[in-house]
């Protein structure tokens, strides 16, 4: 952490919150449920969510707005409120030194610190199998990440959880945790400790259903959301599905029933979307595309060529 940078207050109660999708709106209610002055939200820029659809605000700013809360999308306006501290939940955006050197600044990370820095620490988390995560409460320094930890708070993944499960049991021990350690005052934070990891943004090729891996595997990319492969050179999106400890029959891919074989194991569709279709049971969608004799679902040579794999 760059020591050069100012401390924050120990007992702050005027704050700028730094935030932008859902997963940051129920820790600023929390802070304005629990008496904090909040000068301003700072949030993303309003969207377009179709192409003919009017620009719509950002999760945090409807809920800024709704809590009758002053909104900017300007960074710089931050430092003109008079604000003790910025409480920063996934704004989106490297807050840089020149605004640290003027306002001191904490972060609410959804991971236990130093694993799974950056900008997809659930699903990171959900994709790499680990049995624990949690939140941390830590200085934002100039560098991603990479602050000293003023609190933590551990929690349990379960084993049938999903991406959004996940993150809504993190929203809420985070809210909490935030909340609480505001509140008893920043004292000196810890050092973070152990191996450094990474958790880059997740994309269309992590979601891509590869059928020579193991069936366990897979099933966490089904649980972080958005996997998919394809059948007959068309998409299909697999929202459900169930890891079966059992040998699949035929090549990898192979498609029995329900079933479909993977390097180790079988993974059993429950619920899938065939592409520009509604979701559906996976026996629904069976009845009616009625696969071939050891017909397969196919991974692409690339996210963008459905048609990539032979």
């Amino acid at each position: 952490m760059s020591r050069d940078l100012p401390d924050p207050p120990e007992n702050p109660r005027r704050i700028v919150y730094l935030g932008t999708p859902a997963m940051a709106v129920q820790p600023l209610e929390a802070l304005h449920a629990a008496g904090f002055q909040i000068a301003l939200v700072v949030t993303g820029a309003d969207k377009r969510r179709g192409r003919r659809s009017k620009p719509t605000p950002t999760p945090v700013k409807s809920a800024a707005l709704d809590l009758g809360l002053s909104v900017s999308h300007d960074l710089q306006e931050a430092l003109h409120v008079e604000a003790e501290l910025g409480v920063v939940v996934a704004l989106g955006q490297i807050i840089r030194r020149p605004v640290l050197e003027r306002l001191p600044m904490v972060n609410l990370h959804f991971s236990l610190l130093p694993r799974w820095r950056g900008a997809a620490p659930v699903e990171r988390a959900l994709l790499a199998g680990d049995d624990r995560t949690g939140v941390c409460v830590m200085a934002v320094d100039e560098t991603l990440d990479t602050g000293d930890v003023y609190a933590v708070r551990d929690i349990p993944v379960g084993e049938r959880m999903t991406a959004a499960e996940l993150r809504s049991k993190l929203t809420a021990v985070g809210a909490d945790l935030l909340v609480d350690t505001l509140r008893h005052g920043l004292t000196e934070p810890r050092p973070q400790t152990g191996e450094v990891t990474y958790a880059t943004k997740v994309g269309p090729a992590d979601l891509a259903l590869d059928w020579n891996r193991p069936a366990v595997d897979l099933d966490r990319v089904v649980r972080v959301g958005g996997a998919w492969s394809t059948f007959r050179g068309r998409r299909l999106k697999v929202h459900e599905a169930l890891p079966v400890d059992a040998p699949g029959a035929g090549e990898a891919g192979t498609i029995h029933g329900t079933d479909v074989t993977c390097r180790e194991g079988t993974l059993r569709l429950v619920v899938v979307q065939p592409e520009g279709k509604a979701r559906i049971d996976a026996s629904a969608w069976l009845n009616g595309a009625r696969p071939e004799p050891d017909e397969k679902l196919r991974t692409p040579a690339s996210p963008t060529d459905p048609d990539g794999a032979p």
